[in-house]
């Protein structure tokens, strides 16, 4: 089946329900996904009104919300989870951008540390932490973003995927349906050209290519950091997140047939 959306200038947009859980089937056309919305076109924007959004999660900093607004629809009426922690120094991308030589190489051992660290970064706790609150509460669709659509989102989505009983290799496959080659192809020289303005250097188109995909021993590393600290995967939604079996039960009467 595709799951892409045939939507242009809202990036990563996809179904990622319709998996089978362990038990049950999960439900089409309630989860999405996708990259940021301030590029949207009014015929997307209004696509996307049309897919029955009642609640999403966007997953930036503040920082990155100012830089880039999210475009609205017309009577846009969404319950909308962000948080506001204060920016705590440097965006970290920012910097390691802006701190030494940009390669594939470089850029790969920065993702690796990223996930070893966001399953736990108290900006990342605290959306998680509120999505699966709202999204057991809700009716309509739903959207995860972030800035890219790739690993806040990634990383939530694989959790939801999971509460579900989707099995492992789904949760894979999904995760990896980032790497578009198409939307690199797009998307490349853009992103080089916003990196030399930011930091006077012009990084190579492998560093970029490395940038905008995911790596399936990224989500690797953020399962392992989940279980080094709580045992499993199960333990980080109870402990960390919240999601106890109220609270799991709820999500599962919501994404689930």
């Amino acid at each position: 089946m595709t799951r892409k959306l045939p939507f242009n200038t809202i990036e990563n947009l996809r179904d990622f329900g319709d998996y089978a859980g362990a038990h049950r089937h999960m439900k089409k056309g309630v989860l999405f996904r996708s990259a940021h919305q301030a590029e949207a076109s009014d015929e997307e924007l209004e696509a996307l009104a049309a897919l029955g959004l009642s609640l999403i999660v966007d997953l930036r900093r503040p920082g990155e919300r100012e830089r880039a607004p999210s475009r609205r629809w017309k009577n846009f009426a969404a319950e909308v989870i962000a948080n506001d922690h204060p920016e705590d120094g440097e965006d970290p991308w920012q910097k390691f951008m802006a701190s030494g030589t940009i390669t594939s190489e470089t850029m790969r051992d920065y993702m690796l540390t990223y996930y070893d660290r966001a399953p736990h970064d108290p900006r990342h706790v605290d959306a998680y932490s509120r999505w699966f609150d709202r999204l057991g509460a809700t009716e309509g669709a739903t959207l995860v973003h972030c800035a890219a659509g790739k690993d806040r989102t990634g990383i939530l989505c694989a959790l939801t995927h999971h509460i579900a009983g989707v099995h492992p290799d789904d949760i894979m496959a999904d995760y990896l349906l980032t790497n578009d080659e198409e939307r690199f192809e797009r998307r490349i020289p853009l992103m080089a050209a916003h990196v030399e303005e930011l930091t006077g250097k012009a990084p190579d188109r492998a560093a970029m290519r490395t940038a905008l995909g995911v790596e399936a021993d990224y989500l690797h590393r953020a399962f392992a950091a989940m279980k080094d600290q709580h045992g499993s995967i199960d333990g980080y939604l109870r402990e960390v997140l919240g999601v106890d079996d109220a609270r799991r039960a709820a999500v599962e009467r919501r994404i689930l047939v």
